[in-house]
């Protein structure tokens, strides 16, 4: 036969046989065909879904509940999925109603349609390994489910911490390498003073940082967990040290520091460190976002823009203009910081949605976060190894543009004072003379003292005298 037959609450639906999901999956394709995206599209989700499953049968064996043949069973089974087995088994839309039910089902039916095979039977003889009765032992969807992004999310910020240290990195080695080259700073992008193009590339590195540890801020809050919950928060059908043993053995397997929330029927329906994660997701995007907008303006050109830096080329920017080359890195970091904008959205709707003891739009919410983090880490990498590490600049540019520009003025200021200052600019705009050739023509200063006043480190706030 090349199908079984399974039944549940509404009817019977043909499976097909090498197939180890099972009917409330199936019923789940059916219902749910929104983005054509598995939750397979998301490795740590199922990994995370895998380690819930090991130590909830891990708990209810400590606790008498499930015998040692299932729970080895289970184990072996989950031990398979975290290595990356049978991840094309979850097959469930990412996008679904149910507040995760089906994804959770997804998991419940694969492990037990392996078990079973693993135990020698076939597919869909639950009587000796049931979905529901023994691996969803102890557990609901409802504390299952939010467990599961939490920890995808540990994952996953993992990762994102790491991609934003090889980028400020790179952003700190392209300051000690700019640490000389003297530049104008603007504001509004009009001339403003002097500054090193070093000082401008450790701002990129500072602001990174900072966010690096906002993010391990927000990260804290993930990982409480409301494992033990089960429906609305009040543990039925799991014994009163079930939340505690699950915990202890759920840090074990994922080597992550959770905790059991103190109150499990806040903790069921409270959304609030998805928010906060994704309000800080947001301002790396926005930050980021910035940073390469200025990336683009100071390498514009390369003949009728500011041409200050150079990025590294990638290729060939027009189909109808020879020779054009765009910055297309920084250009696809800009629409990866409008997506995580955009999903901060959507998750602050869906938080504000839910209703009395459960949120039923998790399924979104975690859609929209895990794009966000695998984006944004998946940005900060490219930044790094395809256009920041390969920055250079045009150091002769640079200080052209400082020696005629009127910003100097601003230095005078405390010398020749505000008014003179102001004549001084203007007759050097009018006339496109360079302000130190019209101080010393004035004789407003001696050369000794325009040149100490002049000295780059002392515009630039470097001299360390």
């Amino acid at each position: 036969m090349n199908h079984r037959v399974e039944h549940y609450l509404l009817g019977s639906l043909p499976i097909e046989a090498d197939r180890y999901y099972g009917i409330h999956t199936a019923r789940a394709l059916e219902n749910f065909p929104i983005t054509g995206t598995p939750i397979s599209v998301y490795p740590e989700l199922v990994r995370a879904l895998a380690c819930i499953k090991q130590a909830a049968a891990l708990a209810n064996r400590r606790l008498g509940l499930l015998d040692a043949e299932r729970a080895e069973v289970i184990r072996t089974v989950t031990e398979e999925i975290r290595a990356g087995a049978l991840h094309d088994q979850f097959v469930v839309d990412v996008v679904q109603g149910g507040a995760g039910t089906s994804t959770n089902m997804n998991a419940n039916e694969v492990i037990a349609n392996r078990g079973l095979e693993r135990m020698g039977r076939a597919k869909g003889d639950y009587a000796a390994l049931h979905p529901n009765e023994h691996v969803n032992l102890s557990q609901s969807t409802n504390d299952v489910y939010p467990t599961a992004i939490k920890i995808a999310a540990c994952f996953e910020i993992e990762r994102l911490i790491a991609a934003m240290g090889r980028l400020h990195a790179a952003f700190a080695a392209k300051a000690e390498a700019f640490r000389d080259v003297l530049k104008m700073g603007r504001t509004q992008l009009q001339d403003a003073v002097p500054m090193t193009l070093g000082q401008e590339f450790h701002t990129y590195a500072v602001m990174l940082d900072e966010d690096r540890e906002r993010l391990c801020e927000a990260a804290k809050l993930v990982t409480e967990i409301n494992l033990g919950a089960t429906a609305i928060g009040t543990g039925i059908t799991a014994p009163p040290r079930y939340a505690a043993i699950v915990c202890e053995e759920l840090r074990r397997i994922t080597r992550l520091d959770l905790t059991t929330a103190g109150d499990l029927i806040e903790a069921t329906q409270d959304c609030g460190a998805y928010v906060q994660l994704s309000g800080v997701l947001k301002r790396v995007a926005v930050k980021l976002s910035k940073t390469c907008n200025d990336l683009r303006l100071l390498s514009s050109g390369p003949r009728a823009g500011l041409g200050e830096i150079a990025l590294p080329p990638r290729q060939a920017g027009s189909s109808i203009m020879p020779g054009k080359v765009n910055p297309v890195i920084p250009e696809v970091v800009n629409q990866v910081a409008f997506e995580v904008i955009g999903n901060d959205v959507t998750i602050s709707f869906a938080a504000e949605a839910g209703q009395l003891q459960l949120n039923a739009f998790e399924p979104i919410i975690a859609h929209s976060l895990f794009k966000s983090l695998a984006h944004l880490a998946a940005a900060c990498d490219t930044l790094t190894d395809r256009c920041v590490s390969g920055i250079t600049a045009d150091r002769e540019h640079l200080r052209h543009t400082v020696e005629n520009s009127i910003g100097l003025v601003t230095a005078l200021n405390p010398f020749i004072g505000y008014t003179e200052a102001t004549a001084l600019a203007q007759e050097a705009l009018a006339t496109g003379a360079k302000v130190y050739d019209l101080v010393l023509r004035k004789g407003l200063l001696p050369k000794e003292i325009l040149d100490r006043i002049l000295d780059p480190r002392v515009l630039t706030g470097t001299d360390a005298s």
